[in-house]
């Protein structure tokens, strides 16, 4: 049986690095440090490879960089929260010359067995944006030892993989702790689907700063989000409006602007006032968020700059300059605007 030449992945994997890197070292390109060429030189020697014709041609077989989304998220670059993030890893990407693949993840890839999808053998990294139906368990199916991948709003803390996160924790409770000291005691949250580990973190930290005022939410005032319903906030809202008169929030916190957006209309659809009767607050500040009726307190997650740290980050391990991985944290910052206001009484 004759046995099978090694290939530029060989090495890579064998190397420890990315094809990109290997691709690199065979052409002598500038850019890789002595360490890193040399041992992949020794690789290149004990396997005994020898570059093909296809893989020795001039321009880079693999600078292309993947970014994954779910599908639920189509179409992406018009999504309040992945039209930032794609902007700003497309900014980056030019700027340090790779090509942006967009990929979708579909449901049914969960279930996957054997090798992986054929895009993600032919880029230089990977860049995941976001959870949801992106499982922990999916990302370690899809991904290869010497794939360069850098999570964004995401984490698996066991995979130690780089990671860029907006502060999501510290939103929900500064936003919180906003509304409440404008005196607001009566308090309803409109949390997100668990399955996004972001939203998840946001609703603690709301629900860490009313724990701290000694307050709780109602149970009624904590409506679930109706599973694959496109207007959630809407929805959302309407579950509490439905409680009465006598029993509604004068102040409601929505764990996104979608989810805000929805909850305005409702708001309004009921014959209430914004602010006057019940103040809104929310987390992302999207570029809607200051055009909405009124416009929308809420609490700025840099996405742009997200999508370039994840990047940059990616660079770094694809050129083998970075070989440590660690969660980048982006700090927040409350937007003030006219959704909320100071209760009467509390003056």
């Amino acid at each position: 049986m004759t046995k099978k030449k090694p290939n530029m992945r060989d090495v890579a994997q064998a190397a420890e690095v990315s094809l990109s890197t290997v691709w690199m070292v065979i052409h002598k390109k500038p850019g890789i440090s002595r360490k890193t060429a040399d041992r992949v030189q020794k690789v290149i020697d004990e396997l005994g490879y020898e570059a093909r014709s296809s893989e020795r041609r001039a321009v880079e077989p693999a600078r292309t960089i993947g970014l994954l989304i779910e599908e639920n998220s189509i179409p992406a670059i018009s999504d309040v929260f992945y039209g930032d993030v794609i902007r700003g890893i497309q900014a980056e990407a030019d700027t340090l010359g790779y090509q942006l693949v967009l990929s979708v993840f579909k449901r049914e890839m969960q279930s996957l067995t054997g090798d992986r999808p054929s895009p993600l053998e032919q880029i230089s990294g990977l860049v995941i944006a976001n959870d949801g139906d992106i499982t922990p368990a999916a990302i370690m199916k899809l991904i290869s030892p010497t794939l360069p991948v850098v999570l964004i709003e995401s984490h698996i803390d066991d995979a130690k993989l780089s990671c860029v996160l907006g502060d999501n924790f510290y939103a929900g409770y500064e936003i919180t702790n906003h509304v409440l000291d404008l005196g607001h005691r009566r308090v309803a949250v409109l949390r997100g689907p668990t399955k996004y580990s972001s939203l998840v973190d946001r609703l603690r930290g709301c629900l860490a700063a009313i724990a701290e005022r000694k307050l709780n939410v109602p149970e009624a005032w904590l409506p679930e989000p109706i599973r694959g319903h496109p207007l959630k906030g809407y929805m959302q809202m309407r579950e509490i409006l439905a409680c009465g008169d006598e029993n509604l929030p004068t102040a409601v916190i929505a764990i996104s602007d979608k989810t805000a957006f929805g909850a305005m209309e409702a708001i309004r659809e009921f014959g209430l006032r914004i602010p006057e009767d019940i103040s809104i607050a929310s987390i992302d500040n999207t570029r809607e968020s200051a055009f909405s009726r009124p416009p929308l307190t809420t609490v700025q997650i840099p996405k742009y700059e997200i999508g370039v740290l994840a990047l940059r980050k990616l660079h770094d391990i694809i050129e083998g300059r970075d070989r440590l991985t660690y969660k980048t944290v982006v700090y927040s910052e409350l937007v003030l605007r006219e959704s909320t206001r100071r209760l009467d009484s509390y003056k």
